[in-house]
């Protein structure tokens, strides 16, 4: 069996670090997860982060900002909740353009190999399967992207078109459960 989940991170890259500035993720289920690291560095970021990344995330004030050592502790409990005592679940990560996503995302446990084996130690890519199911239509993006727990959302939604899924379990879209 597997637990799925669509995530989206939100980072500044200069070519040699990845620095993680929001993470959202969402189950087949409707559980949501959403945190802005605290400690990104925002003088690396290059104008169209500027713009388009950081001009778009909530008030400093609110209680998604959190510290990575705490953005890590609530994601691990997020991710392994659902699966705690299930041994035949298994965590399943995806992600469109996965590679820098799953990079950010490892990187909250310090090197991957720190990664709680419950976690995998790669994220599956909606964009590569997209290509191998070639190319079937995919919902709309909403206009306001590169918000991490609105993109997460989509690609749950690409997940179901491409795969024909339609919502599974008991969970309420747009419930929120974001460890704060």
């Amino acid at each position: 069996m597997v637990y799925r989940y669509f995530y989206d991170c939100e980072f500044i890259e200069d070519g040699r670090v990845i620095d993680l500035v929001s993470i959202g993720v969402v189950d087949e289920y409707g559980r949501e997860f959403y945190a802005v690291s605290t400690e990104f560095d925002d003088s690396r970021a290059v104008p169209w982060v500027r713009r388009n990344v950081l001009g778009r995330l909530p008030s400093p004030a609110d209680r998604a900002w959190r510290s990575r050592a705490r953005i890590r502790d609530e994601l691990e409990e997020f991710l392994l909740e659902p699966v705690r005592g299930r041994p035949s679940e298994q965590v399943e990560l995806w992600a469109w353009y996965a590679a820098y996503d799953h990079v950010s995302l490892a990187q909250l446990w310090g090197s991957m190999v720190a990664l709680p084996r419950e976690i995998p130690r790669f994220t599956k890519d909606l964009r590569q399967l997209w290509d191998d199911r070639g190319r079937p239509p995919l919902p709309e993006a909403e206009a306001a992207r590169h918000d991490a727990l609105v993109d997460a959302r989509h690609n749950l939604a690409r997940w179901r078109a491409m795969t024909g899924s339609g919502r599974h379990g008991a969970g309420t879209p747009g419930i929120s459960t974001t460890g704060g």
